[in-house]
């Protein structure tokens, strides 16, 4: 009488065994992923470009392998490492001046690659008050341009927040960040002026006492 229950319980049973082992292992390996992205990151922000790519690199082959493996049962799996993979080899490619790549070329999901990218611009952050310490205000427009585009390019996509949990969040502590690049780097500006203007004016109290005593 139950014959048929029991080859189908049995035939159930291997599925979801099948589909734990391999929700397991995805989790395990794209923990991984995620914190070479990480290291890719920091290295970057170090100016260490050779052990950057190494990291994006070993995270790229352990995303193809863990995608296949996730089938299309899993795939939600994938998310978090692949925004930080999108996070880290944009921000790569903005330090080396180059296009930032598609999705297609990526092998991401939609979502992970507008995630990714709003991500980012908390990074370029990073990299603007970095120039700005060390070199002054006169090379991070084109940055600070840069991380206003992303976010205005993506903003549209707000509407399907109820596709893309979360993203409407992201848009706005993006768009704060903006706003406090704008305000950091007005003011240093302004700051740079006063002191060559201060500069100025004791170089010309310094010339006319010097005449003086002539």
């Amino acid at each position: 009488m139950l014959s048929n229950v029991q080859t189908d319980v049995e035939e159930i049973n291997r599925k979801f065994k099948d589909i734990e082992e391999r929700r397991n292992a995805i989790i395990k390996g794209t923990r991984d992923a995620t914190i070479l992205c990480s290291k890719a990151i920091v290295s970057m922000h170090s100016h260490k470009k050779n052990e950057s790519t190494e990291y994006i690199e070993k995270a790229k082959k352990l995303l193809k392998q863990f995608k296949e493996l996730g089938k299309d049962d899993l795939q939600k799996y994938l998310y978090i490492a692949e925004q930080e993979f999108v996070e880290a080899y944009c921000l790569f490619s903005i330090a080396e001046n180059s296009v930032i790549p598609g999705k297609r070329s990526l092998e991401v999901s939609d979502t992970s690659y507008v995630m990714g990218l709003l991500d980012c611009i908390g990074e370029i952050k990073r990299m603007i008050i970095d120039k700005i310490r060390s070199e002054g205000t006169s090379n991070v427009n084109a940055l600070f341009e840069l991380m206003d585009k992303i976010y205005g390019t993506i903003y549209p996509l707000a509407v399907y927040d109820n596709l893309m949990p979360g993203l409407r969040k992201k848009l706005d502590v993006s768009r704060i960040l903006i706003e406090n690049v704008r305000a950091i780097i007005t003011e240093e500006k302004r700051r740079t002026i006063m002191i060559e203007k201060i500069e100025e004016f004791e170089k010309n109290i310094m010339g006319s006492e010097n005449i003086k005593r002539e």
